[in-house]
């Protein structure tokens, strides 16, 4: 019996460290532990893959770097980059993620990738996801910055293209589809439904047949990442742990050290349980034939002095 006990205890050990290796990555960071040698070790070996660096240590909108075992809230950059090839790509989904422990809430801000806006380093207003395009990560960061005029501590960044095998090292995925549409010839009808990797990645890049447009597309890109971590968590994928943890190391990266990660674990995993999702107001138009989401400066300056608050910034 208690051999048996024992057993248990390292299956159960194990399932929860299974959770943190998808749940990290997809920033669901401040919601479980790391259990398990093995495991922990097959996760830190990946996120130390992922590490990359910015060319700067702190941010500009900042005057000392954040501590995160003194509990300062923190911004976190996420991005979906539509990477195909030799081809950078471009920053298909930005979500800009404020964690404040101290009043425990998260605000999620989705930026639509065509807002009209400066790219930083590049003197000229372009669409915002061709930050990425022209100058990487860094200038993603500095633009987005000047765009709402907050600090970015920290960003991750999942290449889209890569993110089918993510997909099917987990079994596939379910969603529910809120209406019927087709994409690439493949049809996808109203209702609940099972998919692979290709499907999922298809899934998530429609949106001209979407009334919603770039705001329904980002609805089901939020979708699919939470029906992986669904799918992570269950005991089926427990085998599959290795490919998971390979797909993850191959198409994710983001300066947060395997450190920071646990230290984000330890001290801000309470701010999950009140989570703000906040779409920008904006209207579409076209210049010289090119779409772009035109942004106001009240609405810029109200969200803003909201993110402000949220990382206790004067």
């Amino acid at each position: 019996m208690e051999e048996e006990r024992k057993r248990k205890k390292r299956r159960k050990k194990k399932k929860k460290g299974f959770k943190i290796a998808l749940g990290i990555i997809l920033l669901l960071i401040i919601g479980v532990g790391i259990y398990g040698f093995s495991v922990y070790n097959s996760v830190a070996n990946t996120f130390n893959k992922t590490h990359e660096p910015l060319s700067r240590s702190v941010s500009e909108k900042r005057s000392t770097q954040v501590s995160l075992e003194k509990k300062d809230p923190i911004s976190i950059l996420l991005m979906g980059v539509d990477q195909r090839g030799a081809d950078r790509g471009r920053s298909d989904s930005l979500i800009l993620m404020t964690v404040n422990p101290t009043t425990q809430k998260v605000k999620m801000v989705s930026i639509p990738r065509d807002t009209r806006t400066e790219i930083i380093g590049k003197g000229k207003e372009d669409k915002i996801n061709h930050a990425y395009a022209f100058g990487g990560i860094d200038m993603s960061i500095k633009t987005v910055e000047n765009f709402l005029n907050v600090p970015i501590d920290y960003y991750v960044q999942v290449n889209m293209e890569g993110f089918r095998d993510i997909v099917d090292a987990v079994d596939g995925i379910t969603v529910n589809n809120p209406f019927a549409f087709d994409i690439d010839g493949v049809h996808y009808s109203k209702g609940t439904l099972n998919l692979d990797g290709d499907k999922a990645l298809l899934y998530t890049r429609m949106r001209y047949q979407d009334p919603r447009g770039d705001f329904g597309r980002q609805e089901r890109q939020r979708q699919i990442i939470q029906a992986v971590i669904e799918e992570g968590a269950s005991v089926k994928s427990l085998a599959n742990y290795g490919h998971i943890l390979d797909a993850i190391g191959n198409n994710v990266r983001t300066n947060l050290t395997f450190d920071e990660m646990k230290d984000i674990q330890s001290n801000y995993k309470e701010a999950r349980k009140d989570l703000e999702q906040i779409q920008i107001d904006g209207k579409g138009t076209k210049m010289n034939g090119i779409y772009y989401y035109i942004v106001s400066d009240s609405e810029r300056e109200k969200l803003s002095i909201m993110l402000k608050e949220q990382l206790n910034l004067k």
